[in-house]
């Protein structure tokens, strides 16, 4: 079986060995300790894929928490039922968020593509002259007769 030390890891999936300390310390990887002192980690066929699996969650915006059910639920065969139908549920709650998020964004992109549409106008109006005076507007105040 193949083993892996931390830098080897961290250029293949092209991240840093401190994020890959990270991930130890949150309990989603679990190397061998070798050496003296155990200041070695050695990293097996097992801690790779759920590194990777954790990346993979990473990537679809699941948190640390979440990856590590769905991860923990990986190494057990007889649950895989189980893991699908919670991974099921962990992607329509992140769809939903991910739909939200979308509907925020098209929203923002109208007001600022309106805002550039406004500007260029403005602009415009000012190179060919006909950009209105500013009107001032009247003080509020109430002359008294003398």
């Amino acid at each position: 079986m193949p083993n892996y030390t931390i830098t080897e890891l961290a250029h293949e999936f092209d991240i840093t060995p401190r994020a890959i300390r990270f991930y130890e310390d949150q309990g989603l990887i679990s190397p061998k300790r070798e050496g003296p002192g155990g200041r070695t980690r050695v990293y097996g066929a097992r801690e790779r894929t759920r590194l990777k699996l954790t990346l993979r969650g990473k990537r679809l915006g699941l948190t640390l928490q979440e990856i590590k059910g769905l991860v923990d639920m990986y190494e057990s065969p007889k649950d895989s039922m189980a893991q699908l139908n919670r991974f099921l549920i962990v992607l329509a709650r992140h769809r939903e968020t991910l739909e939200q998020q979308r509907e925020d964004l098209e929203v923002t992109l109208a007001e600022i593509a309106a805002h550039e549409a406004q500007c260029r106008k403005m602009l415009e109006a000012g190179k060919t002259g006909k950009a209105k005076p500013a009107v001032k507007k009247p003080s509020g105040r109430v002359r008294q007769a003398a």
